[in-house]
């Protein structure tokens, strides 16, 4: 798999013309220009941000393929797997490269990391309204003008501006995206609390221990940190905090209507560790499982 490290290595390697700022690359696909890479994987030392209308061919990134979809919107960080085959555009796209040396000193350097649209998969991609895709155009043709301009003390500040402020747009975009995507096919969180149930109904809680985010993210056909953001979005709480809240909800029951010791529950319900299962009971609960079990006994 080819990997650069550059800016120049990379658009060397797929005919582009070379970057005006090694650390930085703004091009703008039309439909004659499919604005194609290597149909080969490969991973680079920089983040892409890629908007497109295709017609044809397939992007693959993460695990998934994302084929055929209209006036949507991709993010990829460093190091991440990436290929595009064939593309054809039904109209201008336009791809942002950024080299990560390029952030360096600057708050963006760590708070693009926060953003975990760049953990999605390729199905997850963000899909735009006309209106949406002009305040992306806008923003887009901003960073062109400063980027064709003579470069001087300001213009790593304002095209970072730009660039953060395409960001938080696609954040508040993903939100509304949530919203429209509970409404058309129920809440996540309904599908995600049968995934739990029936992880522990299939007995894998004493087989394969604890459910992790990876695991139900698996089951309903989506990347951890997608679903997370999806049933924070619905219920205020994240998958990993979904899931304790429901092995708690078992655990009263069980010490409830069961004599097994604090350990055997533990044990059943996935926790290799007992005392990490009574500390996050009283974190939970405000009592430990013993204090808990007394309220009924008496």
């Amino acid at each position: 798999m080819q990997h650069f490290k550059t800016l120049s290595d990379y658009t060397c390697f797929n005919g582009f013309a070379p970057p005006e700022n090694p650390l930085i690359h703004l091009v703008e696909c039309a439909k004659v220009d499919t604005c194609n890479m290597s149909n080969e994987e490969f991973t680079g030392d920089f983040y892409m941000i890629m908007f497109k209308k295709m017609k044809s061919g397939v992007i693959v990134y993460g695990r998934t393929k994302y084929d055929h979809e209209n006036g949507s919107m991709s993010f990829i960080k460093p190091r991440q797997i990436m290929k595009m085959d064939n593309v054809e555009l039904e109209e201008n796209g336009f791809i942002i490269f950024i080299h990560e040396d390029y952030l360096n000193g600057h708050s963006l350097h760590s708070e693009i990391k926060k953003y975990g649209y760049f953990d999605y998969e390729a199905n997850e991609a963000l899909h735009l309204s006309a209106r949406e895709e002009a305040i992306m155009w806008d923003l887009f043709s901003k960073m062109v003008t400063e980027y064709n301009n003579n470069e001087d003390e300001y213009s790593r500040d304002i095209m970072l501006t730009h660039l953060d402020s395409i960001l938080k747009y696609s954040q508040r975009f993903y939100k509304r995206q949530f919203i429209n995507r509970a409404q058309l096919s129920g809440t996540t969180v309904s599908k995600f609390n049968e995934a739990l149930y029936s992880y522990s109904e299939n007995g894998l809680l004493k087989t394969k221990g604890l459910p992790s985010v990876k695991a139900m993210a698996d089951l309903l056909n989506t990347s951890p940190r997608y679903l997370s953001d999806l049933l924070r979005q619905e219920t205020g709480k994240t998958a990993i905090e979904l899931i304790h809240i429901f092995l708690i909800s078992e655990a009263k029951n069980m010490l409830q209507a069961s004599e097994n010791t604090i350990s055997e529950t533990a044990y059943f319900l996935g926790f290799e560790n007992p005392p990490y299962f009574s500390r996050l009971f009283k974190k939970e609960v405000g009592l430990t499982p013993v204090e808990f079990r007394k309220q009924f006994l008496n």
